[in-house]
């Protein structure tokens, strides 16, 4: 496959698997919001007959993201030789950036432990009708769990901070004239998602009795997090 196909594959796959995220975000935060209307919303969408089809077109564009990215890094080191993709020196300004851009293979390989690790817990077990919040709050009552989705939420902000510099640039959309823009952009978009889904994984915690004590003690673990406070 050529580079440039490949480039767009990556792009178009990371694209479909952002706009999921962003609806799972909206979905899983009713969790902490409004228990009730989160197990109304998971009854509709496990009795939804379009549910599978939704699934496998996720699983494909997941499998065809990991598959092409990883191919992509092989070339570069063998292109590199024992350098390999680490030392491949970045063009973004911003020293975070250019650092979610060296280790995009290392916050990718976190995901997928976490992708497997969460699936397993809840969705290759489907818990009954009226129990998805309580089998959320006890995926995360045990501090490796909570661990784990820390970890992967601060990976998938550093993905997608690479990612989305990434897939403009192999689209030809990123110019002198909109690189700012779309670097803020990228920012927001990984703080927004990547944040979420931390604040998210502590609250329940935090309703299970886990680390994280209730709304305050979610609230100031992000933060923490994020380094914006001491």
């Amino acid at each position: 496959m050529s580079p440039w196909l490949s480039g767009r594959l990556i792009a178009a796959s990371g694209l479909a698997l952002v706009v999921f995220l962003l609806a799972h975000l909206a979905s899983v935060a009713q969790l902490v919001l409004d228990p009730a209307a989160f197990e109304a919303l998971a009854a509709w969408l496990h009795a939804s007959p379009w549910l599978p089809a939704a699934e496998l077109g996720l699983a494909l564009a997941a499998l065809t993201h990991v598959a092409l990215s990883l191919q992509r890094v092989l070339q570069s080191a063998r292109a590199r030789g024992e350098a390999g993709y680490a030392q491949l020196r970045s063009r973004r300004p911003d020293s975070l950036a250019a650092f979610a851009s060296r280790t995009a293979p290392l916050s990718g390989s976190v995901l997928l432990l976490f992708l497997v690790v969460h699936l397993r817990q809840l969705r290759w077990q489907r818990p009954p009708a009226g129990l998805e919040a309580q089998a959320v709050a006890l995926a995360l009552s045990s501090r490796w769990a909570l661990a784990l989705y820390l970890a992967a939420a601060v990976a998938l902000a550093l993905h997608l901070l690479h990612g989305s510099e990434s897939a403009h640039r192999s689209l030809g959309l990123l110019e002198a004239a909109n690189a700012a823009g779309l670097r803020r952009g990228s920012w927001l978009l990984a703080v927004l998602v990547g944040g979420g889904f931390a604040l998210v994984a502590g609250l329940a915690a935090g309703a299970a009795g886990g680390l994280v004590a209730g709304a305050a003690g979610g609230l100031g673990s992000l933060m923490a997090l994020l380094g914006l406070q001491p």
